[in-house]
């Protein structure tokens, strides 16, 4: 990008109905790379779409820089290197996962901390994979169907009896929920242990047997997240928390 280009003007939709976000997106994002923007707020549909014609693009907004259409904001992203272009992008992602078990770990130790004035404790080791479940299950529960769709894909218990797709973030819930309450254990760590065996068997299956190079489910049914070692550790955990609670109970 030639540092000279310090100005840039910008097209973006403020109607009395709609204020477009990308459009203050756009302006944060020139400003806040030295750019003094020269803002054209469109105030009305008539003006937008007057707008749109003349320009002969679809959408707003529009960034110029240097008298040079850049595009929308995810065009301006580019062009000011903050992202790669859409051919170079990767379509794998290990930030969800990576954001979940951070927060999990954060508010095991936070827990950990309130309840005995140490953040490292064995409880707090007890929390992180359940509070772990608890949000993972969250992802798979906010679209349960598209959930469903990708977990066939691998699972070796769902792929014979269907309806373990859509079960399964349920259970995952309850087991996690129990799981840090310190409840029902009896039932919480039966249930942990075999859909943690379950999953970490299909996922060894798909990825190190078969082969296959796959999206995990973990984190719902639009996961980037790669079918491997992060879910071949979500299931271990899992395995591994259903007989430590178990041998707490049963022992």
């Amino acid at each position: 990008m030639p540092q000279t280009e310090k100005t840039a003007e910008l097209y973006r939709m403020e109607t009395p109905g709609h204020l477009c976000p990308y459009g203050l997106k756009s302006k944060d994002l020139l400003r806040r790379h030295g750019f003094r923007v020269i803002d054209h707020p469109l105030r009305t549909r008539a003006e937008t779409d007057a707008f749109l014609d003349k320009a002969g693009v679809e959408t707003s907004p529009q960034t110029y820089i240097g008298g040079a259409r850049i595009g929308g904001y995810e065009d301006l992203r580019v062009y000011l290197g903050i992202d790669p272009p859409k051919e170079e992008r990767s379509e794998t992602s290990y930030r969800p996962v990576l954001v979940i078990f951070i927060l999990a770990a954060l508010l095991a130790l936070a827990l950990s901390w309130h309840q005995y004035g140490n953040p490292l404790t064995l409880r707090a080791a007890e929390w992180f994979v359940s509070l772990s479940m608890v949000l993972l299950a969250l992802q798979k529960l906010q679209d349960v169907e598209a959930f469903s769709l990708m977990f066939l894909n691998y699972d070796l218990l769902a792929r014979r009896w269907v309806p373990y797709a859509s079960v399964y973030p349920y259970l995952e819930a309850l087991a996690g929920v129990l799981m840090t309450a310190g409840a029902l254990l009896w039932l919480a760590a039966p249930v942990s242990l075999i859909i943690g065996l379950i999953g970490a068997a299909s996922v060894a299956k798909a990825v190190w047997i078969e082969k296959r190079a796959l999206k995990c489910a973990c984190v719902g049914g639009a996961s980037k997240v790669p079918l491997g070692l992060v879910s071949f550790t979500e299931s271990a955990l899992m395995a591994g928390m259903g007989v430590w609670m178990g041998a707490k109970v049963f022992l």
